[in-house]
Formats: structure tokens, C-alpha cells, sequence
């Protein structure tokens, strides 16, 4: 049970007085599941102190940042969170398709912060985790180990990333200016598609006790945080999109697999919208579609695994987008020719074509996916597909530069614009997506027996258990349990009355 965050008691008394007394010294008061879902139900004296601190600075009010809602400058609240419609003269099918802007959260420009917490929570007010001797490692494909050196460093303990050395040049520049010491960067082999080499290296580090592992791909906490936190604030877009339009119905929600965390926001959406779920992968590294492996440019949707947080059995599509149609619209939204090609030659918005650049490669990825799935089910003007960009094209930099070079031959020119037009977004066709029948579920479910039983330990009893649908309905119970939790774990700290720094 403590590796995968389910608890709901205290379980270490020292470690949590221990805890108790840093926060009170830190000024560290944590933010509730439910603030985060609603940020209007922040203290006023909390929000009025915000207004000075820099949404990039290793601050404990940064923590009431971490939600869907804060506006274009990162330092107010918006009614609705930051997103972005794409009209059909650019997606070329008739529904609307709309993602959520990860880039507006703080410290690292990236949702991924809201899994860090996540994941963080349960261990503080537990008393399982002791920012005075214990250090957070963060395994990761890039964005969440930011998150969590970000939540490591406002603490004031060690926070450790682990991540695949081959990730974009951005993410490692970031994470030396926030870690303490160089060897808090740990660099395992390969790229997005190494996951187990994360394993072994977060296996190995396990065994010194002063290491506490925040497995986001198995720590309920970021599942529950997503459903609770993120499936409110998506659910908030939709019903602001199709205000006025009585016909209007979210016929999909789509999400990259990654850890399987943004993931869950759609059971959210399923439960109270009806949408339905659409899990999106590689076509280079096909698991779920088709037990496929290989190795892809994707950044932030890891794989060769199936998440232990991935509630499988209430996916409804699993969808695939190469990383060639990712990295090639990359350069065509982030070049000067690649924008003047947008608006002179196929008549976009040219601010819809500046907003562009709040998409990385994963949420061209979404995007892709949220297109091919409107063709396949032939949605049409009152059907919604909800997305989201996890972050933006900032992080980016370096990969734009690879991909001219291995793409355009470093000549990318209007020629070159309207062949990536054609051939990565005119064409998306319906080709690698699959309409899960119930065995083909299950076919996918089982394939994670193999990580997560025979490779990681788990129990055969706690694997199967998330077969059915009220095992994971039953984990929202944890949120005013923890709710409660933090409450109290704020009120021992007596952080509230804290002066900010």
C-alpha cells in the first residue's frame, strides 16, 4: 500500500511531527484537492499575499498555483482555465476541437506539476515522507520530474530526477538552474521509450531508505489529483464552449497515455458529460494498440508499459500519431515561413497561428489524435473533442533544431510548409486507431501484468483489482480524506500565519 499512496491515516508519527516543524520554519502551507479544483475557495489572506510572488519562483504560495485556472500572465485566476479552439479551416473536420493550456502552470510551464503534488501529498500527511533526511526522486520522461524538484526545492529538501537522456536539451538546462547539486540529475539510457530504464535506475536507488520514489505511474495520488483537479477544470472549458449552443455534446476526450494521471480527468468527463475516452500513443512504439514496441520523439507520453494508475477496462479508443507528423508540424507552427505559410497561403487567424506556439509535441500529438477521432466517428458542428497541451513550444528549442536538420535537411521553406501541411494535418487519416471491444481491453490490461506483477512487484490481488470500475470510483473517497488531512497537517503547523517571504 505505500508505494501506491492509498493510505488515509498517519503511519509514522515522528516522521510527521518531524514534517510539521519544517513547514512551520519553511512558511509551507499545502494547498487542498479541493482548493485546486476551485481556486475561488482559496483563503482571501492566501490570495491577496500571491498577488507579489513571481509564478516562477521557488515560493510556498506557488503551491495555490497549481491548478488549471490561472490566467495568460500566471499571477490571477481566470472563470474559465486558458484554451484554445481550432477552427476547422486548420483540423479540416467539421467538430470542435478544443485543448486546455498546460503551459499557464507554474515553475515549469507544464501540467505535470499538478502530478508532482499529487503524488506528494499523501506521503506528507501521512507521515511518510520527511523533507529533513529524506530525497525525492522523481521518475520521469521530463515534465514531471520538473514538477517535482520544483515542489522539492520549495520544501527545502533534495528533490532527485531521474529521466531519459536523450530528452529535449530544455528540460536538463531547466533542471540545472533548479537542483541543488549536479548529481540530482540522473540520466538513464535512451529516450521516451525507455521507461524500464527509469525502473531499474529508481530500483537501485530504493534501496537506500533515505530515498522516497514518487512513482507517478503507479501512485494513486496522481490519478485522483487528475480526476478531481483536472477533470473539473476540463469539464468548466466544455461547459463555456457550448454555452448557448443546446445541441452541443463532448463526444471525446483524448489524452495522451503517458503515466496514465491526465488520463484519468476522463472518467471524470465519462461520469458526468458521457464522453468518451481516447488514449493516445506512438505509432512507433504501438502498446496498447497493438502490444508493439520501439522507440519515438513523442515527449511526455512514455511507454512500452501500460501505467498502473491507466484505468484500461473504462477506455473506449486507443489512437497513435506518428512522431514524423509531430515534428514536422512542430517546425511548420514555430518558423516564421511555416506562419506565413498558415495565414498567406491556407487563410488562418494569424492569432489563432501565434497561439500555436502553446503547443509542444505531445499536444500536436493530442491534437492529431482529437482529429483522427473526429473523422473516424464522423463528428460533426455540435459534437466537442476536448484535449489538452501539457505544455508549449518553449521547451522546445532544440528539438525544432533537430527537426529541420533530419527532416528538411535544414531547408525549410514554403515548399517544404505545404508538403508538411499536406502530408501531417490535411492527410491524418483514421489509420492506427482502434474502437476497444471488451476483449480488446482486456488484452491491454493483461499486458501490464508483466510490469507491474513480474517486474515491479506488485500483488496479484492489488493488479486485479482494478479490473472494475468501483475500485476506481472508490479512490475519489481519498479526497476529502486527504482533504481533511492537509487541513488538519496545516492547522499543526500553525504555517498559515507565516509571513511571506
Amino acid at each position: 500500500m505505500a508505494r501506491l499512496g492509498l493510505e488515509r491515516s498517519v503511519v509514522d508519527r515522528d516522521t510527521y511531527e518531524r514534517t510539521l516543524r519544517r513547514f512551520r520554519e519553511a512558511g509551507v502551507v499545502l494547498p487542498t484537492l479541493s482548493q485546486l479544483k476551485d481556486p475561488s475557495t482559496v483563503p482571501a489572506s492566501i490570495r491577496s499575499r500571491m498577488a507579489s510572488v513571481d509564478p516562477d519562483a521557488a515560493h510556498p504560495l506557488n503551491l495555490f498555483r497549481v491548478h488549471w485556472f490561472n490566467d495568460a500572465s500566471r499571477r490571477g485566476v481566470s472563470e474559465v482555465p486558458g484554451h484554445l479552439e481550432l477552427p476547422t479551416a486548420l483540423t479540416g473536420v467539421r467538430a470542435r476541437i478544443v485543448l486546455a493550456l498546460g503551459d499557464r502552470f507554474p515553475m515549469i510551464h507544464a501540467h505535470k506539476v499538478l502530478a508532482a503534488y499529487g503524488c506528494l501529498v499523501p506521503r506528507v500527511v501521512t507521515g511518510q515522507f520527511d523533507p529533513t533526511r529524506h530525497r525525492a526522486v522523481w521518475p520521469s520522461t521530463g515534465n514531471y520530474c520538473r514538477g517535482g524538484v520544483a515542489i522539492s526545492r520549495i520544501l527545502g529538501c533534495r528533490g532527485v530526477a531521474v529521466l531519459p537522456e536523450n530528452m529535449s536539451q530544455e528540460r536538463f538546462d531547466w533542471l540545472d538552474r533548479w537542483v541543488g547539486d549536479p548529481g540530482d540529475i540522473v540520466r538513464t539510457p535512451g529516450s521516451e521509450s525507455n521507461v524500464k530504464e527509469i525502473y531499474d535506475a529508481c530500483a537501485a536507488m530504493d534501496r537506500d531508505p533515505a530515498n522516497i520514489i514518487f512513482n507517478q505511474f503507479c501512485e494513486f495520488g496522481n490519478y485522483v489529483a487528475h480526476r478531481t483537479v483536472t477533470g473539473a477544470a476540463l469539464e468548466r472549458i466544455y461547459r463555456a464552449v457550448s454555452q448557448g449552443r443546446p445541441l452541443s455534446r463532448l463526444a471525446a476526450y483524448v489524452s495522451a497515455s503517458g503515466s496514465g494521471g491526465t488520463l484519468a480527468a476522463g472518467d471524470h468527463l465519462k461520469a458526468a458529460l458521457g464522453s468518451k475516452i481516447v488514449a493516445v500513443e506512438a505509432a512507433e512504439c504501438p502498446t496498447l494498440l497493438c502490444n508493439g514496441f520501439g522507440e519515438h520523439n513523442i515527449q511526455g507520453i512514455g511507454d512500452k508499459h501500460v501505467p498502473f494508475i491507466h484505468n484500461v477496462m473504462n477506455t473506449d479508443v486507443v489512437a497513435a500519431v506518428s512522431d514524423r507528423a509531430t515534428d514536422t508540424l512542430f517546425a511548420l507552427f514555430n518558423t516564421d515561413v511555416g506562419r506565413r505559410y498558415l495565414v498567406e497561403r491556407q487563410g488562418l487567424d494569424q492569432g489563432l497561428v501565434a497561439n500555436l506556439v502553446h503547443l509542444g509535441l505531445s499536444g500536436i500529438c493530442n491534437m492529431l489524435a482529437a482529429i483522427k477521432t473526429a473523422k473516424y466517428f464522423d463528428l460533426g458542428p455540435d459534437d466537442v473533442v476536448l484535449t489538452v497541451a501539457t505544455d508549449g513550444a518553449a521547451l522546445y528549442g532544440s528539438e525544432l533544431v533537430k527537426s529541420l536538420h533530419h527532416h528538411f535537411r535544414d531547408r525549410f521553406d514554403s515548399v517544404a510548409a505545404g508538403e508538411t501541411w499536406g502530408r501531417s494535418l490535411a492527410a491524418a487519416a483514421t489509420d492506427n486507431l482502434l474502437d476497444l471491444t471488451h476483449f480488446d481491453r482486456k488484452r491491454i490490461f493483461n499486458l501490464g501484468y508483466f510490469t507491474w506483477v513480474e517486474q515491479q512487484g506488485v500483488s496479484l490481488a492489488d493488479f486485479n483489482a482494478r479490473v472494475d470500475q468501483s475500485f476506481w470510483n472508490g479512490l475519489l473517497e481519498l479526497v476529502p480524506a486527504w482533504d481533511a488531512m492537509i487541513a488538519e497537517f496545516n492547522a499543526r503547523s500553525g504555517a498559515t500565519a507565516a509571513p511571506a517571504a
